[in-house]
């Protein structure tokens, strides 16, 4: 990535001089957003999993991100991280927003950050799509279906509104918000990396305690090809399903993340695994490029939903099954790419959700990266 660099000069708490970067990159990316809902029943304002989404969109958005970083004489590196950001996607337009900060001290081959951390399972390589602009397909990611963790979004608001699919239910680095505000170490040695995350909510009131979060990624490298694994430990996830025969379901205790790939030049493969109370999920992937500047991607997800969720009556959580089994199935995506120098690429894509949701999305559009 092109980046702007600023050199200053600051005073360090240590009180040696040392030079300090301030170094500011970002994107910007817009296009063409195009949903096909083929079950006009997911259209129905009184279906409990309605959507809202017209057919047609503007997807865009707008990031500047600030690094800074300094150097003390022996070695030990400081180093923070905040972003601005603005974007619309689906007709839903926000205005600029500042993240909260991470900061980074480092020594060596070792990490360890607090703040706005970026959290084990979402560092493990293979979880998001390889080399891809959105790191999902299209413009902006199109839900991020290939993903192999599954789940369904609750409203807090609301338990009549449900929302299937990847549910990000693991600390990752916020754009938009104060983020995990957790601590974590990573130590890179040779091939091997490992990386542990924590963080810790406050509670939510009078007797319901904060969540807390605990995670570990492995990941080696060896030549062209790459292994990872993820497993992550929640206690008290305030979004646990009780009422579904009698038995709890939480989708973030206990989640686990497989992967291996390789990049042999010219094409590409990877196959990923994951689960949790609520599904099995796994996801092939394979990428070739096409000449010098263009890269053609695919995907496939197959997800096994717990048939006992498919078939529950859970009065709770309205239309809990039916939105369960619009992730029961199979799901798959195509994604093309175009360099166009200068850091700018044309971005095009399709992707068909699970077979029981019946959904499609296509998306084209230019990502430019400063």
């Amino acid at each position: 990535m092109k980046k702007v660099l600023f050199a200053t000069t600051a005073l360090i708490a240590l009180g040696s001089m040392a030079a300090a970067d301030v170094r500011l990159s970002g994107y910007g990316r817009f296009g063409l957003d195009f949903n096909q809902a083929n079950d006009s029943d997911y259209n129905n304002g009184n279906n409990p999993n309605y959507n809202g989404v017209s057919e047609t969109n503007i997807t865009s958005r707008l990031r500047l991100q600030v690094d800074m970083s300094t150097e003390t004489d022996g070695g030990v590196g400081f180093n923070a991280r905040f972003r601005a950001q603005a974007e619309s996607r689906d007709g839903s337009a926000g205005g600029a927003v500042f993240n909260g900060a991470r900061f980074g001290v480092t020594y060596g081959g070792l990490i360890v950050n607090v703040g706005n951390i970026i959290g084990a399972v979402e560092n493990a390589p293979g979880l998001y799509t390889t080399g891809t602009r959105s790191a999902g397909t299209g413009i902006d990611g199109m839900d991020f279906m290939s993903l192999p963790i599954k789940g369904i979004n609750v409203d807090p608001t609301s338990s009549n509104f449900l929302t299937p699919g990847t549910t990000f239910g693991w600390d990752a680095y916020s754009s938009t918000s104060a983020g995990a505000n957790g601590v974590e170490a990573l130590y890179t040695v040779g091939g091997f990396t490992g990386h542990v995350s924590f963080s810790q909510d406050n509670d939510y009131g009078p007797g319901v305690t904060g969540e807390d979060r605990l995670a570990i990624m492995l990941t080696y490298s060896f030549g062209d090809y790459y292994v990872t694994g993820a497993y992550q430990s929640v206690d008290n996830n305030p979004l646990v399903y009780t009422d579904v025969n009698g038995r709890a379901y939480d989708q973030e205790d206990g989640m686990y993340f497989l992967a291996a790939g390789a990049d042999w030049g010219q094409f590409g493969a990877k196959l990923a695994y994951g689960s949790n109370d609520v599904a099995d999920s796994w996801t092939l992937e394979g990428n070739m490029d096409i000449g010098a500047a263009s890269n053609l991607l695919a995907w496939v997800n197959s997800t096994d939903v717990d048939g006992a969720l498919l078939d529950a009556n859970n009065e709770s959580i309205v239309g809990f099954a039916n939105a369960v089994g619009q992730v029961d199935g199979t799901a798959f995506g195509i994604n093309y790419q175009y360099d166009l120098g200068g850091g700018s690429t044309f971005v095009a894509g399709y992707a068909q959700s699970a077979a029981d949701s019946n959904n499609s999305q296509f998306q084209a559009g230019v990502y430019f990266s400063f």
